[in-house]
C-alpha cells in the first residue's frame, strides 16, 4: 500500500473544505468528559464512533498521548446508523449507505498520531428512505432498517432496496413510516430482533403510541417478546442477554425474551439512542429531548424526580451493576446523537471527509501481486 499524500493538518483542526461546505457544523460545540475517560479508553483498548444526524457528523473519539482526548469529526449529511469494525465502517446517510475502509497497515500512522484512517470507498444509493440501523450478517450481506417503508431491507443492483422482512401487522410496503421500525439485533450473524415504536399499520400511526406502544419482535417466530416500551431503540444481544434502550424513559434495559420481563439496569439522563458493547461495558448514546416527537414522555418526569438536566453525549455503563463509570458530553450545536459503536483494538481513529482535498490526493493501492512474479521465463 502506498499513498501520494497525507493530511498534514494538526490533529483536531477542521478540514477547510468541510468548513466551507458547512461553515457552522462545529461552531459553538463544547466537548467535555469525565475525569479518566481517555485513560479508560486506552486501558480497555478501544475507541468510539458516533453519529449525529442533527448536525450531519461522524465523530470519532480516541486517546492521544498524555491522556488527551481525540475528537475527530467529518460531515455526512444526516449521519444515522453504523456497522463498525476495526477495519471497516458502514454508515447510513440521507440517500446513501457508505462503506469506509481503513487504509493503514499495522504499525502505520496518519499524521504520526492516528492508527486508523477510514476512507469512503463505496456508496450504495438508496434514496431518502430514512435508513436507521445497519447490520452485516454472517454472509457479508448488508441489512438495514428501512424506516420509511416499515421493513428490513438489503441492497439491490437496480433499485433503491430489496425487502427482506416486514412485521406481520404491516399490510403492505408504503412510504408512510407506519410503526417507526428502527433497530436490529443479530444472533450469531443472523437477523433476530427488531424494535418498533408501535404496531400501527397506518401512516405515522406510531406517533399516537409513543409513550408505551413500543415493541421488540423476534424475526424467527414473529412473536412480540417485549411490549409497553417507550419509543425503544438499539436492540442488542450481548453477554448472554437481550438488551434495549427504553428511550422515552431514559433506561438501558435487559429483556427476558421468554417471560417478556423488562429489567431496567441503568438510567441515563436523556433520550437514548445508540448502544454498543465491549466486554461487560455498554456505551449508551443520549440526546436532548425536544418538542413534538419527544414531548410528553415519562422521561420528563424521571428527570424532574432525579433533579437532573438532560445531556447530549455518551455514558459508559458497567452492565454488571448499572454504574455509570464515565461520560462525554456535547454542549452547543450538537444536541442529538443517533448511533454509537465501540472500535475494539483501535486507539486513535480519523476519517477522510467527502469534500476534503484528501478525497482527491490520497491514493492507496494493494501490495504488488503481479502475474510476472509467478511465471518462469526462459530465453530461446
Amino acid at each position: 500500500m502506498a499513498s501520494s499524500s497525507r493530511d498534514e493538518r494538526p490533529a483536531g483542526e477542521p478540514d477547510p473544505a468541510q468548513s466551507a461546505a458547512a461553515p457552522d457544523t462545529v461552531e459553538a460545540t463544547k466537548v467535555t468528559a469525565s475525569r479518566g475517560f481517555t485513560e479508560w479508553l486506552a486501558i480497555n483498548g478501544a475507541s468510539l464512533a458516533l453519529t449525529s444526524y442533527q448536525t450531519g457528523q461522524l465523530i470519532l473519539l480516541g486517546a492521544l498521548p498524555q491522556g488527551r482526548l481525540s475528537v475527530h469529526e467529518r460531515n455526512f449529511v444526516r449521519a444515522m446508523g453504523m456497522h463498525a469494525t476495526a477495519q471497516r465502517l458502514h454508515l447510513a446517510t440521507i440517500a446513501q449507505i457508505w462503506r469506509l475502509e481503513n487504509v493503514l497497515r499495522p504499525g502505520e500512522r496518519a499524521n504520526q498520531l492516528f492508527d486508523r484512517l477510514y476512507v469512503p470507498r463505496k456508496a450504495q444509493t438508496t434514496g431518502d428512505i430514512d435508513v436507521h440501523e445497519i447490520a452485516v450478517d454472517s454472509s457479508g450481506r448488508v441489512l438495514f432498517v428501512n424506516t420509511k417503508y416499515s421493513c428490513l431491507a438489503t441492497f439491490s443492483e437496480a433499485h433503491s432496496f430489496t425487502p427482506v422482512w416486514k412485521p406481520a401487522f404491516i399490510s403492505r410496503l408504503a412510504p408512510e413510516d407506519r410503526c417507526h421500525l428502527n433497530g436490529i439485533a443479530l444472533d450469531q450473524g443472523r437477523p433476530r430482533y427488531v424494535t418498533a415504536a408501535s404496531v400501527s399499520d397506518a401512516v405515522d400511526g406510531w406517533r399516537a403510541h409513543r409513550t408505551a406502544g413500543g415493541v421488540i419482535i423476534d424475526l424467527e417466530s414473529g412473536r412480540i417478546v417485549a411490549e409497553g416500551l417507550s419509543m425503544p431503540h438499539s436492540p442488542r444481544l450481548a453477554n448472554g442477554a437481550l438488551w434495549v434502550l427504553d428511550s422515552g424513559r431514559g433506561e438501558l434495559c435487559r429483556i427476558d425474551a421468554a417471560s417478556r420481563r423488562r429489567e431496567p439496569v441503568a438510567f441515563c439522563p436523556g433520550f437514548l439512542r445508540g448502544l454498543s458493547f465491549w466486554r461487560t461495558f455498554a456505551a449508551v448514546g443520549s440526546s436532548l429531548p425536544r418538542g413534538g416527537t419527544f414531548a410528553g414522555l415519562e422521561l420528563d418526569a424521571a428527570l424532574s424526580a432525579k433533579s437532573v438536566e438532560p445531556r447530549c453525549g455518551i455514558f459508559i455503563v458497567d452492565t454488571r451493576n448499572g454504574d455509570v463509570l464515565h461520560w462525554i458530553a456535547f454542549e452547543g450545536r450538537v444536541q442529538e446523537l443517533f448511533d454509537v459503536a465501540f472500535l475494539p483494538g483501535v486507539r486513535t481513529p480519523m476519517c477522510v471527509g467527502l469534500t476534503s482535498p484528501e478525497m482527491r490526493t490520497l491514493v492507496t493501492f494493494e501490495e504488488e501481486q503481479l502475474l510476472g512474479s509467478s511465471i518462469s521465463v526462459t530465453e530461446s
